[in-house]
């Protein structure tokens, strides 16, 4: 019989995992950015993502 409150993770992947009511959830990294971790009451609510990009001469973006 299978436990349902063990996850097995990849160590080698660069990840933030969340652990919500019993769920496992994995944020992917991006490239350039931040996540902003929303809390309430204990447990994560919303993840903020902001990306930033390097101004390198484009002419748009």
């Amino acid at each position: 019989m299978a436990n349902k409150n063990v996850a097995v993770v990849n160590l080698m992947d660069n990840a933030l995992y969340i652990v919500k009511n019993g769920n496992l959830t994995k944020v992917t990294a991006k490239e350039h950015g931040q996540d902003l971790i929303i809390w309430k009451n204990g447990e994560v609510l919303d993840i903020d993502r902001s990306q930033r990009m390097r101004i390198e001469g484009q002419e748009e973006i």
